[in-house]
């Protein structure tokens, strides 16, 4: 499953999720997810970095130029506060969500 096949909203929550580990790049940020998901969610860059911006411009994460563990420029992104807010909204939102779509399942 890539970032476009996944519901609304729900990448940016995964790469908030992502760095509230920790600040990581873009790269980094794709390659946990897919390995926390078991090659599940594989995010393409053409999904990655249009999110990664939508989360910069709304102030959910801030971003600096540092170099890679492979020696390469990259944008690193961290957490704000404001980004630690909408990702515990964001969680209850997706909680309530599966919580929903489980009872009509299971109807």
């Amino acid at each position: 499953m890539d970032g476009k096949e996944l519901l609304p909203g729900t990448l940016e929550m995964l790469i908030l999720k992502t760095l509230s580990r920790g600040p990581n790049h873009g790269y980094g940020i794709a390659q946990h997810i897919r390995g926390v998901s078991d090659d599940a969610l594989k995010i393409g860059e053409g999904s990655l970095y249009p999110a990664l911006q939508r989360i910069l411009v709304n102030g959910w994460v801030a971003a600096e130029w540092g170099v890679s563990e492979t020696n390469r420029k990259v944008r690193i992104y961290k957490l704000t506060p404001a980004g630690k807010k909408r990702l515990a909204d964001e969680r209850r939102t997706f909680d309530s969500m599966i919580l929903a779509i489980a009872k009509v399942m299971e109807a």
